[in-house]
């Protein structure tokens, strides 16, 4: 994307560019003591000296293409590497993108000091402002493709987190050898219904299960697609080899099915996991009965 005109004279662009490769050294020992550099590599300085040499080697590359306004250019990929790296671990920290832009911004002043000492006996000042605007061109886009790199990393982040979370929400139990259970709790959609496919398919076969429980006592509600998305899975169980038992079917999610006119006889239903569970006990021969309850009175 380029995301203006470069005007900046090709002449500049590559005196900028030598520039950066002989203050290479100097900028990288004031760039290793700022906050973006320094709280990351807190255990050796010299690791962050490294980085920024990186950097500043990959902003030379951009300065000699004479790109300095695109952020396509083919140097600011690693740039990108190192710190993005970087912005990523301040925003784990919990700085914004817009604060994380403002750390990269910082480092423009000790270049920006040492572009005007070196150039300090020169009398041509237009030469000095050029080189000088030159590099304000650069760093603003250091800031874009670094503010770009933090937004993506955080959308990561939260596409993780979001993925953990529905894990995390959908437990597989082992209820007993050969049978295993899926407590479902809230809303099905199309990704969390995935998830519940693919932990049971997965429990499945770790626990040898012939037997797999989804149960739907804490489900709100049901329409045409979560019923889908039970039958799919329910159908994806048997090819794995197991039988699938759907409980606590409440009525009032009985007569929605009634009423969209979903077919369910095919499945395999029981009024609560406990029922289902004695079902599939039974399947395997093992002989179930109920514990009778007395009354405990004065004798």
């Amino acid at each position: 994307m380029q995301v203006a005109e470069d005007d900046t004279a090709p002449g500049t662009a590559k005196e900028l560019g030598a520039f950066l490769e002989r203050r290479r050294e100097q900028i990288a020992q004031r760039w290793a003591d700022a906050a973006l550099f320094r709280t990351v590599f807190t255990v050796s300085r010299d690791e962050a000296v490294e980085a920024c040499k990186a950097v500043v080697d990959a902003l030379a590359d951009v300065t000699r293409s004479g790109r300095l306004e695109d952020v396509e250019a083919p140097g600011f990929g690693t740039v990108r590497d190192q710190l993005g790296r970087m912005a990523a671990a301040r925003a784990r920290a919990g700085f914004t993108p817009v604060q994380i832009a403002g750390e990269v911004a910082g480092l423009r002043e000790p270049v920006t000091a040492l572009l005007r000492a070196e150039f300090q006996d020169d009398a041509d000042d237009a030469r000095v402002t050029a080189c000088t605007q030159a590099l304000a061109v650069l760093t603003s886009t250091l800031r874009l493709v670094i503010m770009e790199t933090t937004v993506s990393a955080g959308e990561e982040l939260i596409a993780r987190q979001r993925q953990q979370l529905l894990e995390v929400a959908t437990p597989v139990i082992k209820l007993w050898d050969g049978v295993v259970a899926v407590p479902l709790i809230g809303t099905l959609d199309s990704a969390r219904s995935q998830v519940v496919m693919e932990s049971l398919l997965e429990a499945i076969v770790d626990q040898r299960a012939a037997y797999a429980i989804l149960d739907i006592t804490g489900v709100p509600t049901v329409d045409s697609l979560v019923a889908q998305h039970l039958m799919k899975t329910v159908a994806a169980a048997r090819l794995m080899g197991a039988e699938c038992i759907v409980s606590g079917i409440r009525p009032a999610i009985a007569q929605t099915i009634v009423q969209l006119g979903i077919d369910l006889g095919s499945i395999i239903t029981r009024a609560g996991l406990a029922d289902a569970l004695a079902y599939a006990l039974t399947q395997q021969g093992i002989v179930v009965s109920a514990r009778p309850v007395t009354e405990a009175g004065p004798r």
